[in-house]
């Protein structure tokens, strides 16, 4: 096993609709408004940025993030990771229940080196920590949707 992959799932399901969803989730540059965990997001270009996030524990990752696939009909933003993630994530919004099913799913490996040395006795708290992480920024977005 490798202790520094990680595959994460969160269904985060919110009374709006899928393309008000979609157009929160779609400007990154606006996530740290709204979710507290995420510290910055800085564009380079139309597809390219950087994000720091920090959440419960005192440890900051930056990765660099690489538009890969963008389409507003079928509800999936995707992108790539390098840096002290180096993976996807991915949203896919759809119609769900009387509003929205947002789906966010991860698959990284660390490359943060404290973290990569701590990988099997903290790998329990690492998820934790994105559980957190996951539930603070739903919350940010209930909040940024009713704002709208």
């Amino acid at each position: 096993m490798d202790w520094n992959h990680y595959r994460f799932r969160s269904l985060w399901p919110l009374p709006a609709p899928p393309a008000a969803v979609y157009a929160a989730l779609e400007r990154a540059e606006d996530y740290p408004r709204w979710w507290p965990q995420v510290r910055a997001v800085a564009r380079r270009d139309d597809g390219t940025g950087v994000i720091t996030i920090r959440s419960a524990l005192p440890y900051r990752l930056t990765s660099t993030v690489r538009e890969t696939r963008r389409d507003p009909a079928a509800g999936v933003l995707e992108v790539t990771l390098s840096g002290d993630l180096d993976g996807w994530a991915r949203w896919t919004v759809t119609p769900g229940g009387p509003g929205t099913l947002a789906r966010y799913d991860q698959d990284v490996r660390v490359r943060k080196p404290l973290l990569r040395r701590l990988a099997v006795p903290g790998r329990p708290v690492f998820r934790l920590n994105h559980r957190l992480m996951m539930r603070a920024g739903r919350r940010g977005l209930l909040r940024r949707l009713e704002a709208v």
